[in-house]
């Protein structure tokens, strides 16, 4: 069994460590009111917890991971006030521990240098890091409705698709690449390097991880008229403020060697405006079962 070092954020308050890491989800849970918003940060907070580990330097973070993974599933492993919490938040709302399990299997898998070799292995690295999170948030929200767990996973894939595109730069200098080999072949170490020979067969790379995203936002964005009305008005602000991200990225011509890209909060306003479209209902059609052609056996995936 290990011990947890403790942070700063162990002494802070869901709202405040969704205010500090999470800045575009802070502004969209505003929208919530008091009682789901602070359900969607106790969530977040369990997801930044693992996160934080999984990207930090304690020398027995696999095992930490291991830890908390063999607790959800059951064992009397003690691993912390977080953990614990995400239990009782999970056994309030009936959110599924399988999901939670998937979530922790991403992590672990971060843990070795990561090479992505195709398409498939991408979209299901982002199920299990983001898709899953979809599906915990749908049972916050308090959604009934069993259609919209594929729409929140694709918003899911859709956001960590968005992240990748990001965090590029960030993620080779930690030996991660997640743009498939089939697009890119390169190495992380020569990513990280940002050199010159790689910058436009990465940005193309990037482009196309855009393009991708975009097919899961477009459904997500059409399944939000399925979660409970007080709950849609936050997702889709969400959903546009977070798709922003690669439009910005765009508009910058691809300069991913130069670091993260942020959204104003001018920006943040006007997509806040554009949101309320989303949320008068309107025939949600079957979802598209292609976009889930990779994810059979995963967590909240409908068998076709």
């Amino acid at each position: 069994m290990t011990s947890l070092s403790p942070n700063r954020d162990n002494l802070m308050q869901p709202q405040q460590v969704l205010a500090h890491h999470g800045k575009s989800f802070y502004w969209a849970s505003k929208f919530l009111g008091a009682e789901l918003a602070d359900r969607a940060a106790s969530l977040y907070l369990f997801c930044r917890f693992v996160d934080d580990l999984a990207d930090g330097d304690l020398p027995d973070r696999q095992e930490s991971l291991k830890d908390i993974r063999e607790r959800l599933e059951g064992k009397d492993i003690a691993t912390g006030l977080e953990v614990e919490a995400f239990i009782n938040l999970a056994n309030d709302h009936n959110i599924p521990l399988s999901a939670a399990i998937e979530l922790l299997d991403g992590m672990l898998s971060d843990q070795k240098p990561t090479a992505l070799a195709n398409e498939a292995e991408l979209l299901r690295y982002c199920h299990a890091v983001a898709g899953t999170v979809g599906l915990m948030m749908c049972r916050v929200l308090n959604c009934d409705e069993p259609r919209a767990d594929s729409f929140a996973i694709d918003l899911g894939i859709a956001m960590q698709l968005t992240n990748i595109s990001r965090d590029v730069l960030e993620d080779a200098k930690m030996n991660r690449r997640y743009l498939p080999a089939s697009w890119v072949n390169i190495p992380p170490e020569q990513i990280a390097d940002a050199d010159v020979a790689c910058q436009q067969q990465v940005a193309q790379a990037i482009t196309a991880l855009l393009d991708l995203s975009e097919h899961y936002y477009a459904s997500a964005q059409l399944g939000i008229r399925l979660l409970p009305f007080r709950s849609r008005l936050s997702i889709a602000i969400a959903l546009r403020v977070y798709r922003q991200i690669g439009w910005v990225l765009k508009r910058r011509k691809m300069v991913w060697w130069n670091g993260r890209v942020i959204v104003k909060g001018s920006e943040k306003l006007w997509l806040s405006f554009r949101s309320i479209a989303d949320l008068w209902p309107k025939k949600v059609p079957p979802h598209h079962a292609q976009l889930h052609q990779h994810l059979k056996g995963l967590a909240g995936v409908q068998p076709r």
